[in-house]
């Protein structure tokens, strides 16, 4: 694929969503870059869903509701994004401590093919014992993803192995199941933990 049709692809996955202003982010197996410079504001965000969680338990849309959420898709064997994100996401909650509690925080594998509930487990509890891995069939997974109008590719390499190209934005939620916003890669830590902060007082 040419890098004009790399480009076109990318906005095809992105010409669904409905925007206003602030950061979602695209991770690419060069660097991360800002896919535009919007926040999603989607009416239909997510949708009833069967996988199954990092401790091989069944999980659903369920999990996610009654409670301030966020949200972040990546796969363990990413090299940059995902574990920043992670160790990022726990730090937030860290910071926020007792107000924090209510927040439910998932991260969603774009690479179940790889990624089974052991693994996932063992990765995500480097960081947290807060967020809870999900993953499943890859239909499944995949068809999740597009509901939550997340952008992933597999990408191949040279060595017969693969990456994935994904949406590199943690997706904030209330306990209403209305999307909020979203909080970019590395985006400033008091400005991350004050839309959390938010995200609970609502």
């Amino acid at each position: 694929m040419s890098a004009l049709q790399r480009r076109l692809a990318i906005w095809a996955a992105a010409a669904a969503l409905i925007v206003t202003g602030g950061g979602v982010w695209l991770a690419t197996t060069d660097t991360p870059r800002q896919l535009s410079q919007t926040i999603v504001q989607s009416k239909g965000i997510g949708q009833p869903f069967n996988l199954v969680d990092h401790n091989g338990e069944p999980i659903t849309e369920k999990a996610f509701e009654g409670s301030p959420t966020a949200v972040f898709f990546g796969f363990t064997h990413c090299p940059e994004v995902c574990p920043t994100t992670l160790y990022e996401m726990a730090s937030w909650l860290d910071t926020l401590g007792h107000e924090g509690e209510p927040i439910k925080a998932f991260f969603i594998t774009v690479d179940p093919e790889r990624d089974t509930p052991e693994i996932l487990k063992s990765y995500v509890s480097n960081f947290t014992d807060r967020i809870v891995g999900i993953t499943g069939k890859p239909d499944d997974v995949a068809d999740l993803a597009r509901s939550w109008h997340v952008y992933s590719r597999k990408i191949p390499l040279e060595s017969g192995d693969y990456t994935m190209d994904h949406t590199a934005s943690v997706f904030l939620v209330d306990a209403e199941g209305n999307f909020k916003s979203t909080i970019a890669f590395r985006e400033n830590t008091d400005t991350a933990v004050a839309k959390l902060r938010k995200l609970v007082s609502r």
